[in-house]
C-alpha cells in the first residue's frame, strides 16, 4: 500500500508485474467461467431451467441441495477472495470515488446474484432463470471492467494517490 500512497507505484516494475500477471490469471478465470457456463446452459431461460430443474429430454437430473451447497461453499470463498483482491486494486486507480464505489459494489452484487439465482431457480421459481442469466452477464462484465481498469492503471502510469485527487489540488498540498 505504501507504494501507491507515496507514488512509487508508477516506478515499481515488480509491483506492476504482479498486477499484470494477476490480471492474466483473472482473464483465464473469466474465460473458463464463461466456457463452463456455456457448456451447461445458454443465455435462454429454458436452458437455465433445464440445468437446475432437470430435463427428461436431455437426460438431466435436477440439481440436488447437496450439489448446490458444495458448489456455493467453494464459490462463495473463491469469489470473495478474487473480488477482494480485484476491488482492492481499484482503490488505487486515479478515478472519482463514486466511480470506484460502483466498481467495487457491482462485482460483489453480481457474484451474489449469479450464485443465489441458481438456488432460486431450483427451489423458488423457474422465473428466476432470467436473474441467473443477468447475474452471469453482469459478473462477467464487471470482472472484465475490473481487469481492464487495473491494467489501464498499470500502463497509464499516472497514479496520484488512493483518494484520486488531481495534482496540485488543495487537499494534496495538505496531505503528509
Amino acid at each position: 500500500m505504501r507504494f501507491v500512497i507515496t507514488g512509487e507505484w508508477t516506478r515499481n516494475r515488480l509491483l506492476q508485474t504482479i498486477v499484470v500477471l494477476y490480471a492474466l490469471y483473472v482473464i483465464g478465470l473469466w474465460l473458463t467461467n464463461a466456457l463452463l457456463y456455456f457448456s451447461k446452459m445458454s443465455l435462454t431461460a429454458s436452458s437455465v431451467i433445464d440445468y437446475y430443474l432437470g430435463s427428461e429430454e436431455r437426460f438431466l437430473s435436477p440439481r440436488s441441495y447437496q450439489g448446490l451447497l458444495e458448489v456455493s461453499h467453494f464459490h462463495l470463498f473463491a469469489m470473495g477472495m478474487l473480488l477482494l483482491v480485484l476491488t482492492h486494486l481499484i482503490l488505487f486507480v486515479p478515478l472519482r470515488n463514486t466511480t470506484k464505489a460502483w466498481l467495487i459494489i457491482v462485482p460483489f452484487f453480481s457474484a451474489i446474484l449469479d450464485e443465489g439465482a441458481g438456488w432460486l431457480v431450483r427451489f423458488a421459481s423457474p422465473n428466476f432463470a432470467y436473474l441467473k442469466i443477468a447475474g452471469f452477464l453482469l459478473l462477467e462484465a464487471s470482472l472484465a471492467v475490473l481487469v481492464a481498469v487495473s491494467l489501464w492503471s498499470v500502463f497509464a502510469g499516472s497514479q496520484q494517490n488512493y483518494n484520486s485527487q488531481s495534482p496540485g489540488s488543495p487537499d494534496e498540498a495538505a496531505s503528509p
